[in-house]
């Protein structure tokens, strides 16, 4: 099939969205389907759509089902879609929904943040990463990772707040890989990492370098207010690196219900606490890596290949369309 994969984020972005379509597009493409990935949709032929985010695609996701309405379409629910828009601007967002023949959500608790009506049309499709072998930390540092850009959505710098109150023993460093959303971030981070020896902001780094730092550090931190359902997670969790993460709904979705790692969103004492429990108890440390090996099932890329196959089969069937 001809595929129109529709993201708000440009090409040249690094975003969470931009990445999310790259994958997908990938998956998509294995399954031996041609896809064109663009921002908005400007009556390509196409015999299905995908629309990632439902409130910034919401222009094309309609010009699509009004051209083509007998063809399928499929939207991807951000986490600005379920966590802000849907409150913000539900008129729009839900009018996405309401086209779509089917949706996308990321982690297990999404059923939740939408309205009861959609649940039938949601497939939840786990973000999958490639295993990491592991390599030897630093021995100078304890070293913590945050990985994500620096803005309001992912509380960027509550990690290095957490940092500063730790004990003068500690080894903790935090290495912060994102670019800034605008140069008033970036100051913010220059300015945290001029006044905080423990903090170290390398801006935007390729993946490669990404990979090779899940590969060494200690931990991993996400600290957002809200999100979709971090690839960041399943990229740590396969590469054997244990998560503190805010306890926020697209975090529990990936990592369950029972996991030892959370703090409260914004609360930097919280965090820093289970900071200095992770360097000084080895066994929670291990409590926290037995349970990420445990989710581990979920991000294997054979089964978001196969959740895509399957998805693809039941809405062309469902439109009379071969897949």
């Amino acid at each position: 099939m001809k595929i129109s994969l529709i993201t708000p984020a440009a090409k040249a972005s690094r975003t969470g969205n931009r990445t999310t379509a790259a994958r997908w597009a990938g998956i998509l493409r294995r399954l031996g389907h041609r896809v064109r990935v663009a921002v908005d949709y400007a009556d390509e032929p196409a015999d299905l759509m995908v629309g990632l985010h439902a409130w910034r695609s919401v222009a094309s996701i309609e010009r699509f089902r009004r051209l083509h309405p007998d063809r399928p379409l499929i939207v991807g629910l951000a986490g600005t879609d379920i966590y802000r828009f849907i409150h913000q601007h539900p008129e729009p967002t839900l009018r996405s929904l309401d086209l779509a023949d089917h949706l996308v959500g990321l982690h297990e608790l999404v059923p939740a943040a939408i309205p009861q009506r959609y649940h039938d049309k949601l497939r939840i499709i786990y973000q999958s990463a490639a295993p990491l072998a592991r390599r030897p930390p630093l021995r100078r540092c304890f070293e913590i990772l945050v990985i994500g850009n620096l803005r309001e959505e992912k509380d960027p710098l509550r990690a290095a707040a957490a940092s500063r109150l730790l004990p003068d023993s500690s080894r903790i460093r935090v290495m912060h890989l994102g670019g800034a959303h605008d140069d008033s971030w970036a100051a913010r981070a220059r300015a945290e990492m001029a006044d905080n020896p423990r903090y170290v902001w390398r801006g935007e780094v390729a993946h490669g370098v990404v990979r090779r730092a899940y590969a060494r550090a200690r931990l991993m931190v996400l600290s957002s207010i809200m999100e979709g359902g971090a690839n960041v997670i399943s990229e740590a969790v396969a590469a054997g690196l244990p998560v503190i993460a805010s306890d926020i709904a697209g975090s529990i979705g990936l990592l369950g219900a029972d996991y030892a790692g959370y703090y409260p969103v914004g609360d930097a004492a919280a965090l820093a606490q289970k900071l200095a429990r992770a360097e000084q108890e080895p066994a929670f440390l291990d409590e926290l890596r037995r349970q990420c090996a445990a989710r581990a099932p979920l991000f294997e890329p054979a089964r978001e290949l196969n959740a895509w196959r399957d998805l693809l089969e039941s809405v062309c069937a469902e439109n009379g369309v071969s897949a």
